[in-house]
């Protein structure tokens, strides 16, 4: 059952689509012309900002608004990238599927802790403010996107790559959202150190198949991103940083892990590994960082 919060960033999110879809798409369909495709996109803008204000009289003085905000925006993200991929030209089109996939990932981050752990629930659980290497990752995407566009656009127009990069970042993102079902209660966006009662060893479903299947997921989702966007520089960056980031991400949770179930933990450990490559996590013995 989804609660308040999640109807309340699904509804917005979907009104949001559908509004721009609806009034923006009939405009232009029939008046679609590759000079002038940059000018058709002031209408959903307009919408965009038509909506956030009726969004804000109706929130108003209420604490949904924040959510519901969020999932405007990424709604917009999403329609955007929709309308980018199928109208831009050919050597910008992956920069809306791209687009597309963004506003879906972090709108259903809300979504998966709304039906899994909703007592966890926060604006934070859009993770659109992850951290400063996050947004700076991104936004280094963005610039060799634009550059290689338009210095080497031949190389954006490969589809094996960016239909490779879709599965990919469809598979990730997939499985990430049934590890946090699966999880439960158990699942948080923030690394716990203190057992509460209802935390428990998740050994079943994609759990049984690796230790960390929402982290393996991040970590294909990630790169496929880039797949997608035919970034050649970004697709080797981000495999490094991301590998880098959840070894130690895993180093440091499995800590934890152990120091909550003991021995059954470590019994877990021999019987399924972690799920990512050449990470090991952390056994009894090793160094505890500081």
């Amino acid at each position: 059952m989804l609660v308040h919060e999640g109807r309340v960033c699904l509804v917005n999110f979907l009104i949001t689509v559908v509004v721009i879809f609806a009034i923006a798409i009939p405009e232009f369909s029939f008046e679609y012309n590759l000079q002038n495709w940059p000018v058709i996109f002031w209408s959903p803008i307009l919408l965009f900002v038509i909506i956030n204000i009726i969004i804000r009289i109706y929130y108003r003085g209420c604490s949904d608004y924040q959510i519901a905000v969020r999932a405007c925006f990424l709604g917009y993200v999403f329609s955007m990238g929709v309308f980018i991929f199928f109208l831009a030209p050919e050597h910008i089109r992956t920069f809306g599927l791209y687009a597309a996939i963004m506003g879906t990932f972090h709108w259903t981050e809300y979504l998966g802790i709304a039906l899994s752990n909703p007592k966890t629930l926060s604006t934070d659980s859009f993770v659109l403010n992850h951290s400063a290497h996050y947004l700076l990752a991104a936004f280094s995407s963005w610039v060799e996107f634009f550059l290689e566009a338009y210095f080497l656009p031949d190389i954006k127009t490969w589809r094996v790559f960016w239909i490779s990069g879709f599965l990919l970042c469809f598979f990730g993102d997939f499985l990430r959202k049934i590890a946090m079902i699966t999880a439960h209660t158990n699942f948080t966006h923030i690394v716990q150190y203190v057992r509460n009662e209802e935390h428990k060893l998740v050994t079943n479903g994609v759990y049984g198949w690796m230790r960390h299947p929402s982290y393996v997921g991040w970590f294909w989702w990630s790169i496929g991103t880039q797949i997608v966007l035919v970034n050649p520089f970004c697709i080797i960056l981000y495999a490094i940083v991301s590998w880098m980031f959840f070894r130690d991400r895993v180093y440091v949770e499995e800590i934890t892990l152990h120091n909550f179930f003991g021995l059954d933990y470590t019994e877990y450990q021999k019987r399924v590994g972690t799920g990512l490559p050449f990470i090991q996590g952390y056994k009894p013995g090793m160094p505890v960082p500081r």
